[in-house]
């Protein structure tokens, strides 16, 4: 994806930039890598669903909660299905989501700064989701075990 990205230096650098300043993100890395794979989820890319499953993870996200992202299942960890929950309104609704689905989202201990840390987490994601799926990227090897169909429940 990224020698795809370099074909116009000014997208690779945007790119760059925006993965540069969520990786200070007030969220722990695991969440960010939660954030990431349920925000390529809605967005049906067959190529990040793959990589952010493995590399949320390894980074802590309890099994459970990324099988239930990839198939569109509930999560048993609270946070994280408030976190999923907040974020897809984010994709799903274009930024336009509900004065409660906020409010829910501060409930579950999130902060302010942590809802415009997923609106940055869905322009960083929608860059390469749609990126891949525009360049059709060919999964890597290291992702195969993680391959998924672009099918989730409903």
């Amino acid at each position: 994806m990224m020698a795809v990205l370099a074909e116009s230096p000014v997208a690779l650098e945007g790119y760059l930039a925006v993965q540069g300043a969520l990786a200070t993100s007030s969220l722990s890395t695991a969440e960010q890598h939660f954030l990431a794979l349920a925000i390529s989820v809605d967005n049906g890319c067959t190529y990040c669903v793959p990589a952010y499953s493995m590399m949320a993870a390894k980074s802590g996200t309890p099994q459970q909660a990324v099988d239930a992202v990839r198939d569109g299942q509930p999560i048993h960890d609270g946070r994280l299905s408030v976190l999923r929950d907040f974020t897809r309104a984010v994709v799903e609704k274009r930024g336009r989501v509900a004065e409660e689905e906020v409010k829910a989202f501060l409930a579950a201990g999130f902060t302010k700064a942590q809802v415009l840390e997923v609106i940055l987490a869905v322009a960083f994601k929608l860059i390469s989701n749609y990126t891949n799926q525009v360049a059709d990227i060919p999964l890597d090897e290291v992702f195969q075990a993680y391959r998924w169909d672009g099918q989730k429940a409903a």
